[in-house]
């Protein structure tokens, strides 16, 4: 990080003075067109006036995308405002991804240009009958004569397939399918013929609703030979190693929707009062902010590692994504019930607080978990690499360097090399398997605070005692048992306490003597919080209460509007906006 103010401050800005009098990002205005069902069209166009696109485009292509947290910093602001918008808008980088990763050096080239010019791409993956069953898929390409295809079939429930111009679509190239059946289209709706396909209608959702959730049908579209990403039959392995990066990208608005939830409770509570005393004085009330705050500080420690694994470890990303996607909306889905339980009857009241800003966050948030593979696909794409897991922690080998680099945000990044985006993990996760020399580090540190310590030798116990389970379990591939969901989720629990002991032995030089407003990184609030209810998740917890309390006097001191963050752009969390 640098001291130059960070894009997303300037983005947080943007937002704020586009909130005020009924402006796009008001929450007025998001309260009406959620009743309306309606696309927040003007609120895309402030954030294509602030250049946004140009953050979903690689840098080496004429891009700002050069740390994949800024991007996801950046769609955290606009979910922190209004989740719908950012769902909405962030699909661009979904649908482009692909190309990222496996395009022709001129295909990209001219995506680049496309989406830097504010122009919309979708991914178009699912379909009526199989959902996330990709290799179920029946919209297929024919190959032509004169080295074309042609497109017949439909894509369903997709966000953005009746708006967007572009569509970045997987169709099934082999009567048979089977692994190499399958090939990912660039196909621009505005080249076709208005006979050769149909905008299925917008349907109507619980949560999101003014966005696009439609779908797209194609009767005999004539496609180029060079609509084709990647090479002919690489379909699925593409579209696996993109999700490494688009799952990643994904939990940006979980952290949003946190942040916006437990602004919107801490303000209740702030001013709520009761026999003479406010909320915020009640112990209990402030013992459940602040562990709820707490889940949102794991949910940023993991979603910062995973981000910065991009480019330090990309080779470990399919294990570290779908650790990311499991773990964090789940978490998030956490603080926002939390939240919800200090607000009382207000959570679920449309017109009496915030303009109903919460429920409908709780409502918009409840998707995240399934887009780019639920929580249940990502849980069992962690069990598959269970064997690699437990033999790499079993040789104890981890790549230092790599991991030295996506632990320390002070650190520059190498640029993302996507080439070395992997099916499997042959090193397994290099930040579990470093965990007992974390904590070795730790006490030759001499950090002067011996309940970090205390806590950091029982976590590494407990993650021996995890990953021991993980070696005697079997998996298979017909019927997963419930108990390998379970030992997943103490698993992704492993990484995220490994996550926050080594941003804290980790962190930047400013924040080891932080001093005025820095009490969450002085007093190692923060880590001893998160630590403590790792612990608790995973059934073994320790001495005393977690230090809810002192987080949520933290977030409580903030002014409004303020988000109780590790690392947003490395200042004190005061000074964040």
């Amino acid at each position: 990080m640098t001291d130059r103010q960070s894009p997303s401050v300037e983005l947080d800005a943007l937002l704020a003075e586009a909130a005020r009098d009924g402006g796009p990002f008001s929450t007025a205005r998001s309260a009406r067109l959620d009743a309306l069902e309606a696309f927040p069209a003007e609120a895309c166009r402030v954030l294509d006036d602030f250049g946004l696109p140009r953050y979903f485009v690689p840098a080496v292509l004429g891009g700002r995308l050069d740390d994949m947290f800024e991007l996801m910093q950046l769609l955290r602001v606009v979910a922190r405002r209004d989740l719908t918008v950012a769902i909405a808008y962030g699909k661009t980088f979904l649908g482009s991804a692909p190309v990222w990763v496996a395009g022709r050096p001129e295909q990209a080239a001219w995506l680049a240009g496309q989406v830097g010019a504010a122009t919309m791409v979708t991914w178009a993956l699912t379909e009526r009958h199989h959902g996330s069953d990709l290799m179920a898929g029946e919209l297929s390409a024919a190959p032509e004569a004169h080295g074309g295809w042609r497109l017949d079939g439909q894509k369903w429930l997709i966000n953005n397939a009746t708006r967007a111009p572009l569509v970045c679509l997987l169709a099934r190239t082999r009567v048979a399918g089977g692994a190499r059946g399958f090939t990912l289209f660039l196909v621009d709706k505005r080249q076709l013929t208005a006979d050769s396909f149909t905008c299925l209608p917008k349907e109507r959702t619980h949560g999101i609703r003014g966005a696009d959730i439609s779908g797209i049908a194609f009767h005999g579209a004539p496609l180029r030979a060079d609509a084709v990403v990647g090479t002919a039959g690489s379909g699925i392995e593409v579209v696996l190693k993109t999700m490494q990066l688009t799952r990643t990208a994904c939990v940006s608005l979980s952290l949003g929707a946190g942040d916006h939830a437990l602004r919107l409770a801490a303000s209740f509570i702030r001013r709520r009062g009761t026999h003479g005393r406010r909320l915020s004085e009640l112990p209990n009330v402030r013992w459940c902010l602040g562990r709820a705050a707490t889940g949102q500080l794991l949910c940023e420690a993991v979603s910062l590692v995973a981000a910065r694994s991009i480019h330090a470890l990309p080779d470990e990303m399919s294990v570290v994504a779908a650790i990311t996607k499991a773990f964090v909306p789940s978490v998030a889905d956490e603080v926002i019930a939390q939240a919800g339980e200090l607000l009382g009857a207000r959570a679920v009241l449309v017109d009496e607080y915030a303009d109903g800003m919460f429920q409908k966050l709780e409502r918009d948030h409840r998707i995240v978990g399934i887009f780019d593979g639920s929580t249940v696909v990502n849980r069992n794409g962690l069990i598959n690499q269970f064997p690699l897991l437990a033999r790499a922690y079993g040789e104890g080998r981890w790549n230092a360097d790599g991991l030295e680099v996506a632990v320390s945000p002070s650190r520059p990044l190498p640029a993302l090399d996507a080439t070395r985006l992997s099916l499997l993990s042959r090193q397994g996760c290099s930040l579990v398997q470093s965990v007992p020399e974390a904590v070795r580090e730790l006490r030759q540190a001499n950090a002067g605070i011996p309940l970090i310590e205390d806590l950091a030798q029982a976590f590494e116990a407990a993650t021996v005692d995890v990953m021991a389970e993980l070696a005697s379990c079997r998996p298979s591939s017909r019927e997963v048992p419930a108990e390998a969901f379970e030992l997943a989720w103490r698993y992704e629990l492993c990484f995220a306490g490994a996550a926050c002991l080594r941003l804290w032995l980790h962190r930047p030089a400013d924040r080891r003597h932080a001093t005025s407003g820095g009490a969450l990184w002085r007093d190692a609030i923060w880590v001893s919080a998160c630590l403590a209810h790792v612990l608790t998740l995973l059934g073994r917890p320790a001495d005393g209460e977690p230090a809810y309390e002192q987080v949520a006097e933290v977030l409580l001191a903030l002014n409004e509007g303020q988000s109780l963050t590790l690392l947003a752009s490395g200042t004190d969390p005061e000074t964040q906006p």
